[in-house]
């Protein structure tokens, strides 16, 4: 049995520990020196560890305790816009503003032609403006929020109509009734499921409603027998009856899909167009950009939004602002977007340039991993909620066997590589894979 009386003192191996010590403190070195300690005391490993493997074990320990669990990872799920993974990745443009945000002060809320105060969402305000013909724009931390204050700044305590067919619930079971609950509005529910009429909402009018909501149901589509008010007709109903129209479009497109090979979505200056008095959206889905929510529509319910004190809670900092503005200016030159912005780049990729790489890497991926190796066509999907009933032709890697071994060994990489599980392999859907490289290094790893 091992004579734990040879094993060093703490002091002795901090005399050793200059370079960890540098890394990570004396604190957190002498710490986890005497963790490896106790842990070798209680195993009684023989022979003892000497010194310099007792100083390596302590720096794995402390590697894997400053290791951030906000890591890069290689998205290979076939999902584009995968919630789970941070949604839409940003174009370079948006990483250096947000970078420069960052580095030194900002003028936030600082006006430079008077000296004054000024307003953080003056930053976006023109933009989101030009681009949907919108009167006026705000913007908070993400569409829910959106939602939830355009909600309460409007009906609180009164009731809103929305179509039975529009009650979504989107990631993380968070419902729509249970976001106008939260708003202090009253669900008053308008038609069935699958059909709703235009007359269905005269009827539902009473003294105290306060707003009509049109839901765009993103994540999921009702076929065969059904019917939906357009938003012309609803907000033509809604301006009858003196009630705003509250048009939810979720993901939200600033441009028209069909350009860059895509199935269309509205798109807000659709919804403008067509008479919604506010319109919401997101920032980081099919917009291609950091987490937000913009709220545009007329000025006088903007301006009432933004005296909500809600809106301080849910505004916007920095290093988001500058980002946001940087990818909404891209969207000022449409003939260059899809080349510029990663989503529209990703999802417009065409699947002969997928296979292609995916024929490429097949040998060179089964010679790294020791496993069989299958080129396979596939289908991606948008993600967050986008196009749920939509894929888009692409192709792969199928690895096999033991898919989920090779899964949690794939994880375990330091740049961690995400696929799926499906049919008995493990499949690599390279649709999000920018360079072959980035794949067979991390796989090296």
């Amino acid at each position: 049995m091992s004579d734990l009386r040879h094993l060093p003192s703490v002091d002795r191996l901090l005399g050793q520990a200059g370079a960890l010590m540098e890394l990570h403190g004396r604190q957190s070195v002498t710490a986890a020196l005497r963790a490896t300690l106790a842990e070798i005391r209680s195993t009684r490993p023989d022979p003892l560890p000497d010194e310099a493997a007792i100083l390596a074990m302590t720096a794995a320990a402390l590697a894997d305790t400053t290791r951030s669990g906000l890591r890069p990872i290689l998205n290979l799920t076939g999902i584009v816009l995968h919630t789970n993974l941070g949604r839409a990745l940003l174009p370079e443009v948006a990483i250096e503003a947000a970078s420069a945000a960052m580095r030194a002060p900002a003028a936030l809320e600082f006006d430079l032609e008077t000296g004054g105060r000024g307003q953080r969402d003056d930053h976006l305000r023109g933009l989101l403006c030009e681009l949907t013909g919108a009167e006026d724009a705000t913007a908070v931390n993400n569409n829910a929020a959106a939602v939830l204050i355009a909600l309460n700044t409007l009906g609180a305590g009164r009731a809103g109509l929305v179509s039975r067919g529009e009650l979504i619930e989107i990631g993380g079971a968070f419902r729509m009734p249970d976001i106008m609950a939260q708003a202090g509005l009253r669900l008053c529910e308008v038609g069935t499921t699958n059909r709703t009429h235009p007359r269905d909402y005269r009827e539902a009018i009473a003294e105290d409603t306060a707003l009509i909501l049109k839901v765009h149901p993103s994540n999921y589509r009702i076929e065969g027998f059904s019917a939906e008010v357009d938003g012309a007709t609803l907000a033509g109903i809604a301006h009858e009856a003196g009630l705003p129209l509250v048009n939810d479009l979720g993901s939200g497109s600033l441009v028209d899909l069909s350009r860059y090979g895509l199935r269309p979505e509205p798109t807000v200056a659709e919804a403008v167009a067509e008479g919604a008095d506010l319109v919401t959206f997101s920032g980081d889905k099919l917009l291609g950009g950091p987490q937000a929510g913009f709220i545009v529509g007329r000025r006088d319910l903007i301006q009432r939004i933004n005296k909500n004190p809600l809106k301080r809670v849910l505004r916007l900092d920095k290093i988001r602002l500058a980002a946001a503005e940087a990818v909404l200016r891209l969207y000022r030159d449409p003939d260059r977007l899809a080349e510029r912005l990663p989503t529209l780049r990703l999802l417009a990729r065409p699947k002969g340039d997928i296979a292609a790489q995916a024929t490429r890497l097949a040998p060179q991926v089964a010679a790294l991993l020791g496993c069989a190796v299958d080129v396979i066509t596939c289908g991606s999907q948008t993600g967050s909620g986008s196009f749920p009933t939509e894929t888009l032709p692409s192709a792969g890697l199928a690895l096999s066997p033991a898919p989920e071994a090779l899964a949690a060994r794939l994880r375990a990489l330091p740049v961690p590589v995400i696929g799926r599980i499906h049919d008995g392999a493990l499949v690599l859907d390279l649709r999000c894979l920018d360079s072959d490289a980035a794949l067979l290094g991390a796989l090296a790893g």
